[in-house]
């Protein structure tokens, strides 16, 4: 990944600061952001690798935020070489979070976060993307097989993916989803595997998978290993 110039949003805490270091200690110079300054800065304490890191606090809420950052990325490198759409939010308890009990403002911060944030992601990234660049977004199976207890934020994720694929078909780069599985993340309650493993397949999905592999599809773990 020497010179690659990475975008990676959310990529303060869980997967997405997973996938920063994974990312630097592959040789990739990423660009970052999140809406919690302080955390960012700990993050860039906490580096190993012979990429670099430059973080930039923005709200994927707010397209000129997601604007200024790829322009930095872009400044940074010779254009954007790939784009991960990590940032996201669950508001309330996994499992616990029906959504017939949902307030109306839950409902549009899951979606505004979750689903147009990918929207302004790769949206914003577009103009700035070399020509082998790829994209790809964050997901779970919850956004396919729906569970009782997760509300609005599975329906953000679903709608999510249906983003990445309509990217997919109407974008020259190839654009895809990663689903990683369950995570020990902040939003699964700190249950499920190492974000270094979801990291891990980040990296793949970003560089050794082909391109048919990752434009429109779904790509997991399973994908990984060639099933």
């Amino acid at each position: 990944m020497d010179e690659m110039t990475v975008v990676v949003t959310g990529g303060s805490r869980g997967i997405g600061a997973a996938t920063v270091r994974e990312l630097v200690g592959a040789g990739a110079d990423v660009v970052t952001c999140a809406r919690d300054a302080e955390a960012l800065a700990a993050l860039g304490a906490d580096l190993d690798g012979p990429g670099t890191l430059r973080t930039q606090r923005a709200d994927v809420r707010d397209e000129y935020d997601v604007e200024r950052l790829v322009e930095t990325a872009s400044r940074e490198g010779d254009g954007v070489d790939a784009v991960v759409a990590n940032a996201g939010v669950y508001h309330g308890d996994p499992g616990q979070t029906p959504v017939t009990e949902e307030s109306y403002a839950t409902v549009d911060d899951h979606l505004r976060v979750n689903a147009r944030g990918v929207f302004v992601t790769f949206r914003e990234a577009l103009p700035h993307l070399t020509d082998d660049a790829r994209m790809v977004a964050l997901s779970g199976r919850i956004a396919r097989q729906p569970r009782s207890g997760f509300g609005s934020y599975a329906v953000s994720k679903a709608a999510a993916e249906a983003v990445a694929r309509q990217f997919a078909v109407d974008c020259e780069v190839p654009v895809g989803v990663v689903d990683p599985g369950t995570v020990a993340t902040d939003l699964t309650g700190g249950q499920g595997s190492d974000p270094a493993h979801a990291a891990d397949l980040v990296a793949w999905a970003l560089t050794e998978a082909d391109d048919d592999t990752v434009d429109g599809n779904v790509l997991d773990r399973g994908t990984m290993r060639g099933r």
